[in-house]
């Protein structure tokens, strides 16, 4: 949550912003609002500690074939990620920041460059590595649930690790703990539609963290939900981020929420602005 202090009152900055919108207080809240997200944002890039690099972007690009017509979405991006990084994608719709975290996670393969994960090309793999890879390093957080109606939340919770053949007893314990980290300990017996949506949202969170992946990749997680359930969502990353000290990347439109991240890489027609 963004709070002036008493200092930013007497801030050149966000005075001159009160002043410029004197006629129109909802966007002078806007616009402080913005502002200080910003200031907080460069304040944790300032201090925000780098471990070593877990995941490099080289000068990938992404086009699709509509038709006769090619769709360049991502022209030559390179980045890094490092471990115990939470990392903040954001950018306008149809910026290309959910084609990038695809391609992070090995949903997608581009169309030229590479993804290097620990040191390890993903373009080399084969798809049945690949596969292996995403379920064992891999944890994926959509803005849709994608949580089985006709499984109650302790089978639904343990979905990956029969994927990975994990022995049941393992299962049943592991999705038993994570279900009590993320506030969901008395309610494995629910089906999904028993849930809030914002029980539902950290159910696909204990979900994705079922096979101990080293990185926690997030397109929109607070999508579908209201600001309360939304802030709630952010601080359960930034828990899982400091308890487990997982790497955390999150594609969002809210500067809000691309405040609380270490850093934010922002994207612009497809390439990093």
């Amino acid at each position: 949550m963004i709070e002036l202090k008493r200092g930013d009152r007497k801030n050149g900055a966000i005075q001159a912003l009160l002043d410029a919108f004197d006629d129109d207080p909802v966007a002078a809240v806007h616009a402080v609002r913005d502002y200080v997200a910003d200031r907080q944002s460069q304040a944790r890039r300032e201090v925000a500690p780098k471990g070593p690099v877990l995941l490099s972007v080289k000068d990938i690009t992404k086009t699709y074939k509509l038709g006769r017509q090619r769709l360049e979405v991502l022209k030559g991006v390179t980045l890094d990620i490092y471990e115990g990084e939470f990392v903040a994608i954001t950018g306008a719709s149809g910026s290309g920041k959910s084609t990038l975290l695809q391609l992070m996670g090995g949903l997608d393969k581009p169309t030229k460059g590479d993804i290097i994960f620990a040191g390890k090309s993903l373009a080399k793999l084969s798809d049945g590595k690949l596969s292996a890879f995403r379920r064992d390093t891999i944890g994926f957080v959509f803005q849709f649930f994608y949580l089985q109606p006709f499984l109650k939340l302790q089978q639904n919770l343990e979905v990956p690790g029969m994927f990975a053949k994990s022995p049941r007893r393992v299962r049943h314990e592991t999705a038993r703990n994570l279900a009590d980290k993320v506030g969901l300990g008395d309610r494995l017996t629910h089906y999904p539609k028993e849930l809030s949506g914002g029980q539902m949202q950290r159910a696909a969170i204990a979900r994705a963290l079922l096979n101990h992946p080293k990185i926690l990749l997030a397109d929109e997680p607070t999508g579908n939900l209201d600001s309360v359930n939304g802030r709630a969502i952010i601080d359960l990353f930034e828990t899982i981020r400091g308890e487990l000290g997982m790497t955390v990347v999150i594609v969002t439109h809210d500067p809000a929420i691309a405040a609380r991240a270490d850093r934010e890489i922002h994207l612009k027609d497809g390439v990093l602005a």
